[in-house]
């Protein structure tokens, strides 16, 4: 595989089951989380024969925010990189982090923090309502990002609120 230069801006797309596909922009680097690169993930899918303008799929409706390692998903054959759009415009997105995870039998954590990009970490506790959408922060596997794509959420174990 010929090293690929990832850039912000870049858009990728990943083939979904069946026939379709979504897009995905990577907008910035969370020293907060690891340095790890940041996604936003487009709701809408396409057909696999359908290209559509990258402006146009990158002014859609946002599904999720992520961070990944995006050269793993590359190299894994689970994504390609499809072009650049360098306007990325204000990205503002809660994460939030439990101190229980990886303790399975922690099925609800009251020991939230959450953060913007490149923030510090507030603890808050019992995650506060206004946080209950606040995306999970930690670094996801790329096969972990195509399920959340393919169906909407995460197949692995996280505290609930």
């Amino acid at each position: 595989m010929a090293r690929i230069v990832i850039r912000l801006g870049d858009v990728f797309v990943a083939q979904l089951n069946g026939n379709r596909k979504k897009f995905f922009q990577y907008v910035g680097d969370d020293l907060s989380m690891m340095n790890s690169r940041v996604i936003r993930v487009f709701r809408e899918a396409f057909p696999l024969d359908v290209s559509p303008d990258l402006e146009f799929v990158v002014g859609g409706d946002v599904d999720f925010y992520a961070h990944v390692v995006i050269r793993w998903g590359l190299q894994l054959g689970l994504w390609q990189k499809v072009g650049n759009v360098k306007e990325i415009g204000t990205v503002n997105v809660v994460f939030r982090g439990s101190h229980d995870v990886g303790n399975p039998a922690m099925k609800r954590s009251l020991r939230w923090y959450v953060w913007n990009i490149n923030g510090p970490y507030q603890e808050v506790g019992k995650l506060p309502p206004e946080h209950f959408s606040a995306e999970i922060g930690i670094v996801v596997s790329p096969a972990d990002i195509l399920d959340r794509m393919r169906t909407g959420s995460y197949d692995f174990f996280y505290p609930g609120y």
